[in-house]
């Protein structure tokens, strides 16, 4: 397990100041920097070593950026971990059955099933034949909430999720939908949902980032929609685990801080000349903020990633040493050791469950791999105290179709998926909403993204039409105009 930071965005060029369109040519920090062979990290570590002279304006920006703020009210929750199961895991396979489907496998849609209003466009939705689950769905715990045999051990948390069955939105495509499940929004540029937490509630460690992001594999880092800042302040993006590849990239040192201290001292004194008239550029603030939180994170981040220090029990309960559950294990581990440590959002992602082809097996290789950890995770965060202060999500982009697609697979289906909501004050135990009879489309209660983002806003304490930035003119914010946090009061509600 290794550390890539990606910290801010790229700094655009600055309007050339001159009418005529020339100007003196001088070297950019980043040419400065590549020709002088400095990484990101050797520049943090050692550059800051002079804190005296050279870092305090940064710390007071970092302060006023990252420092701890209140909820808007009493929240449940402190914390989130964010399940992400990427490529949209058939809802009526995992977590809600559909007995009507059942019977009716093999069949053709009748021809009382509805689909007006609905896009349909590239979607196979209402084509081919009726397909029922494979997989056998019981009654668990108190509660007796039906969940398939894909998730027997999560299933033994039954009575502490809440599961929603009425989620939707109007987008059939990877890209939008990812959008909009993180953001809000199918355009580009706009905040993810942990960079919003992370604005609104500042960073509770001094040497973490308020928000991290790791994936088993398959997940682009640099596909910065999923955990962007968009047009908030840079810093407020998410910080990125790597599951291969150097140890700590980019943090360690090349060389010793007695070589590097003149050079860097004039860096930084570059930083701050650079500065003085670019006040209002939030990624050159996020920049310099970022070299002292690299400083830190050097210290701290080895010990976060040694997972060798955790017990033998511990490990083998997560199923972080042996196939096929140690990526994903070891990435809830990490999970919970950030929480403890004061990470503010954690933003877990698992890939792939796009099963547009034999969706039995695709679901059952994936389920294999997280049922394991995810039951640990919920079992080690109630056994450290930390469960009712750490907010616990699973979602996909989308869910599937209950008609069959090419070989035995499931196409994309917006209008009808489940999510489940764990800790946080969460009374667990629950089921809210409901689909059609196949499974096609919410018909009750149902749960919009923004009404999502809003609840889990909600269980934090912020006021979700109180937390707003100014851009393009007006006040924005993660729900937009739209959302309700209709739920809140409902899952935390003995």
């Amino acid at each position: 397990m290794s550390i890539e930071v990606h910290c801010a965005a790229p700094l655009r060029s600055a309007p050339n100041p001159y009418a005529c369109g020339r100007r003196i040519r001088v070297h950019s920090r980043r040419e400065f920097l590549e020709r002088s062979s400095f990484g990101f990290g050797a520049l943090a570590l050692a550059g800051l070593l002079s804190r005296k002279t050279l870092a305090s304006e940064t710390a007071v920006m970092e302060k006023a950026l990252l420092s701890p703020r209140p909820p808007h009210f009493a929240g449940k929750a402190k914390h989130v971990i964010f399940l992400f199961m990427t490529g949209g895991p058939s809802h009526m396979d995992t977590f809600d059955p559909k007995p009507e489907l059942q019977r009716r496998d093999g069949q053709p849609l009748p021809e009382s099933f509805k689909t007006e209003g609905l896009n349909l466009q590239f979607m196979k939705a209402t084509e081919g034949k009726l397909m029922g689950s494979p997989f056998q769905f019981r009654s668990y715990g108190q509660s007796g909430i039906q969940i398939s045999e894909l998730f027997t051990q999560l299933a033994s948390h039954a009575d502490d999720l809440a599961i929603l069955r009425s989620c939707h939105h109007g987008s059939f495509i990877h890209g939008p939908a990812l959008g909009l499940l993180h953001s809000g929004s199918v355009r580009l540029g706009h905040p993810s949902i942990g960079a919003w937490v992370t604005y609104g509630l500042g960073c509770e460690s001094d040497n973490l980032p308020a928000y991290m992001v790791m994936s088993d594999g398959g997940f682009r880092a640099g596909n910065t929609v999923s955990y962007g800042s968009g047009f908030l302040p840079a810093i407020y993006q998410g910080t990125v685990i790597r599951s291969e590849g150097a140890p700590i990239q980019n943090l360690t040192p090349a060389f010793q801080a007695a070589d590097q201290r003149s050079i860097l001292d004039q860096v930084q004194h570059w930083n701050r000349r650079y500065q003085e008239d670019r006040t209002d550029d939030s990624r050159l603030a996020a920049r310099l903020a970022n070299y002292e939180l690299a400083f830190r994170m050097q210290m701290a981040a080895p010990d976060l990633i040694d997972i060798s220090k955790e017990s033998s029990a511990v490990r083998e309960a997560y199923g972080a040493e042996k196939e096929p559950t140690a990526k994903f294990g070891r990435l809830c581990l990490l999970a919970r050791r950030m929480v403890e440590r004061g990470v503010r959002y954690v933003h877990l992602y698992n890939n792939d469950w796009d099963g547009h082809g034999e969706c039995a097996k695709n679901h059952r290789e994936n389920a294999r791999r997280i049922d394991q950890p995810i039951a640990a995770l919920i079992a080690d965060l109630k056994q450290r105290g930390l469960l009712e202060s750490t907010l616990l999500v699973w979602t996909g982009e989308f869910g599937r179709t209950p008609v069959m697609q090419g070989s035995r697979g499931r196409d994309h289906n917006p209008y009808g998926f489940s999510a489940w909501l764990c800790g946080g004050g969460i009374r667990g135990g629950k089921v809210i909403g409901q689909t059609d009879d196949f499974g096609f489309q919410a018909v009750a209660d149902k749960v919009s993204v923004h009404d999502f983002h809003g609840t889990i806003l909600g269980l934090l304490g912020i006021d979700h039409e109180r937390l707003t930035y100014p851009f393009e003119g007006r006040q924005q914010r993660l729900t937009d105009v739209f959302g309700h946090d209709h739920l809140t009061d409902r899952l935390t509600r003995a």
